[in-house]
């Protein structure tokens, strides 16, 4: 019958303190406890119950408004008892039990307004998480022939998304990727996110040539921003084994091969997106085991003392090996700890590892990819 209890208690609406609500109860009721046993031990006359006032204001700091108007109750109980207590209760004892009953309303009101606000912000963050699945969805662990995985690491903890963007989906022209990075923060920085990635899940399946996805992505940024404002970008294309990079402005994707860290440097620099870049693709063929990592840059940002994380240098023991979701929590990890935990900029993340061409299916290499480097 006993083990019944917690589940009625449950099934009745009854929720279990949190934390907070624990450590404020309890050390309001621990101060009212040494209070009384100090008056206890003092004799007949009460000397510390005006000190009890401080229980209810101790218990509002984490606690909720009806623990409170508990703590207050017991308190003004307790100075009465005392009261009572005494051979001839003073007016000074007396005036000490009301501002007791007078501050417990005032630390309930206190409590009130401030389990409000915790609320509030506890449903902002909750908007905020969705606002982050509807601009940055969820990636992998499969996309076409590639095994993908995405991860954004915020600069703040009052933020879980900023102007870093990344997405990645099997299109009739291969499995397409875009990294990018809006110039600035805030809400004006997840705007033009959001429509850079809403303009790239449109044409990447329209448009047979990256270049063409640029120019538009191009005309999409430059609607929407002002004269200083840009976004770098990374388009990826894999197509048969064969990867095509073009590169507006943005820090070239690592090539992991055989234990070797490559960076894929575009052929010719371009400016970013909002500057009409003109690029030229970078094209590579992919064998059985290759990762690729796309990042912005605030991993090549992110240092401690002065000294930059080694990117390159440990890529391969961190990416190398496990899952490519694996690769990049290792990454993370690793990164905090370097940093100790202080991140100047938000970093997106995206590895994704070449399984093999799909077997039995011959896909054409487009003929805009065969030469672009050599133009």
């Amino acid at each position: 019958m006993l083990s019944l209890v917690p589940t009625r208690l449950l099934q009745s609406g009854y929720r279990p303190l949190s934390p907070g609500s624990r450590a404020g109860l309890g050390a309001a009721l621990v101060l009212l406890a040494i209070i009384s046993a100090v008056e206890l031990a003092d004799g007949r006359v009460a000397h510390y119950v005006a000190l009890m006032v401080a229980a209810p204001f101790l218990a509002a700091a984490l606690a909720s408004w009806r623990m409170v108007l508990g703590v207050g109750a017991a308190a003004t109980l307790l100075g009465a008892g005392f009261a009572l207590a005494e051979p001839e209760m003073s007016l000074v004892t007396s005036v000490n039990v009301a501002g007791i009953a007078l501050a417990t309303g005032l630390a309930a009101a206190v409590a009130f307004v401030r389990q409000r606000q915790a609320e509030q912000i506890a449903e902002l963050s909750k908007l905020a998480a969705v606002a982050q699945q509807a601009v940055l969805r969820p990636l992998g662990p499969q996309v076409g022939t590639l095994s993908v995985a995405g991860r954004y690491i915020s600069s703040t903890a009052t933020a879980e998304i900023g102007g870093d963007l990344y997405e990645a989906i099997d299109t009739p022209y291969g499995v397409r990727m875009i990294i990018g990075d809006v110039r600035g923060k805030g809400l004006d920085a997840v705007r033009l996110a959001s429509i850079v990635l809403g303009s790239y899940r449109h044409v990447a399946y329209e448009r047979a040539d990256l270049r063409a996805i640029v120019a538009d992505l191009d005309r999409a940024v430059a609607r929407n921003v002002g004269d200083e404002d840009f976004v770098t970008a990374a388009l990826v294309e894999e197509r048969g084994g064969t990867l095509t990079i073009v590169n507006c402005g943005h820090p070239p994707p690592l090539l992991l091969r055989r234990g070797a860290v490559i960076p894929l440097e575009p052929p010719a620099p371009a400016p970013p997106l909002g500057f009409m870049p003109v690029v030229r693709p970078r094209v590579e063929r992919l064998e059985p085991g290759d990762r690729l990592l796309l990042f912005t840059d605030g991993l090549g940002e992110a240092r401690r003392d002065g000294e930059f994380f080694p990117t390159a240098d440990r890529a391969w023991r961190l990416l190398g090996h496990g899952t490519v979701a694996d690769g990049l929590a290792s990454l993370e990890t690793a990164l905090v700890e370097w940093v100790h935990g202080r991140l100047d900029d938000d970093i997106a993340l995206v590895l994704m590892e070449y399984v093999g061409a799909r077997t039995g299916v011959t896909t054409a290499v487009p003929s805009w990819e065969v030469g672009a480097t050599e133009s």
